[in-house]
């Protein structure tokens, strides 16, 4: 379903700006509540160069202080008031930047924010379907005595960003990677009325439940889009827990949201791809040798899935590197009617880590309920063929 919403009618005219040489503890003025959590940043002559947003200082363990603000910033996708909301969605999804500035006639003119674009989008009929129709079902947990080294593992491993945190059995609390940021990881010391800088911790053996939010805000699986929204807003969060009689079903994200609202303007019933990278250089032949992987997969799984978006999301551990050649990490979603499937893998080079990861998923597919019961032949003799057991993962 298509939303006929525009940047125009939902976009921040108001912002706050700095200068590119500005001390980067400037920032901290400027992020101010009713705004964008973002600045845009000025050259000496006032033209636009780049942004720099809430997140990126405080994620910083730079002395902001002697850091200057260029050193903070962001070169994001611009957008026109023209567009729509589906595209900003696809642009924030493949940049990982949840704020782009936008243009009129070569003059920045605001920004439109996630939170600005999921709250239009579910005020449409789309916000009357039920959470679960988005949520990420079968989440992964960690027990409240695992350490947040443990947590971080988890997060690093799968490309997450929340971890429910269990006791018993039970839901108890929630993990955020700015929990750990915050708290532990390179937790913030205010020097003075305005400087930050940041300390790290050397130890990650704190238990999950030293540092988890508790309790934590939930929603039952038939919860509109739109009550889900405004939770998230009314609390300031993003991400909530989903519960069927007191059990953890799934989670929900301001990600999840944005991606089928991605989807919208797609108007046959196919299989698609998008991708999203942080540090990565994808060469043009790297990149026709994923789509290559990719229809061969759509393929496979077109008539049994009909409609639905492989998201793959890869970055560069810093630092790391084998004959020039860095890790990657590769996260997939699959997202169908049928429900949302994943895979990871980290490796050297760019083409061998993203086909483990499709592997991974396309054997996660043959074991799932949705597969077997559309062609379970199919499933089954592949299964055999690799050696695998056929019950659900």
């Amino acid at each position: 379903m298509a939303v006929s919403a525009t940047v125009k009618e939902i976009y921040s005219q108001q912002f706050n700006t700095v200068l590119e040489n500005d001390s980067a503890s400037r920032c901290l003025e400027g992020f101010k509540k009713g705004l964008p959590p973002v600045l845009a940043v000025l050259d000496d002559h006032d033209n636009y160069v780049g942004m720099v947003s809430r997140r990126s200082v405080l994620r910083t363990r730079l002395d902001l202080s002697r850091t200057k603000v260029k050193s903070l910033m962001t070169v994001a996708p611009e957008v026109s008031l023209g567009d729509s909301l589906s595209r900003v969605a696809r642009l924030m999804i493949g940049s990982g930047v949840r704020q782009l500035p936008v243009f009129e006639k070569n003059r920045i003119v605001g920004f439109v924010t996630d939170e600005a674009v999921i709250h239009a989008t579910v005020g449409a009929e789309w916000g009357n379907n039920p959470v679960e129709s988005i949520m990420t079902r079968a989440p992964h947990t960690m027990d409240a005595n695992r350490s947040v080294g443990a947590v971080l593992g988890l997060m690093r491993e799968y490309g997450i960003s929340h971890v429910p945190i269990m006791e018993k059995g039970r839901l108890a609390g929630l993990v955020s990677i700015q929990d750990i940021i915050g708290n532990l990881y390179w937790p913030l010391q205010r020097i003075g009325n305005t400087d930050v800088v940041g300390e790290r911790i050397e130890t990650l053996a704190v238990p999950a439940k030293g540092i988890m939010s508790s309790p934590v805000i939930t929603v039952e699986p038939k919860k509109s889009l739109r009550e889900c929204e405004q939770l998230m807003h009314k609390h300031d969060i993003s991400c909530l827990c989903v519960v069927d009689s007191d059990r953890l079903v799934g989670v929900v994200t301001k990600l999840d949201f944005l991606e089928p609202i991605s989807q919208m303007e797609t108007a046959e019933r196919r299989l698609s791809v998008q991708f999203g990278t942080k540090d990565v250089e994808i060469s043009p032949e790297q990149q026709q040798f994923m789509m290559t992987e990719f229809d061969s997969f759509a393929r496979r799984f077109q008539d049994a899935f009909q409609l639905g978006s492989l998201f793959v999301y890869m970055k560069t551990h810093k630092g790391t590197n084998m004959r020039g050649t860095p890790m990657i990490h590769c996260r997939l979603q699959f997202r169908t009617t049928k429900g949302s499937f994943f895979a990871a893998s980290e490796g050297w080079g760019v083409e061998p880590t993203f086909k483990v990861a499709l592997d991974r998923l396309e054997r996660r597919l043959l074991r799932s309920k949705e597969l077997l019961a559309y062609n379970p032949r199919f499933a089954k003799d592949y299964l055999r063929k690799v050696g695998l057991p056929q019950e659900e993962s």
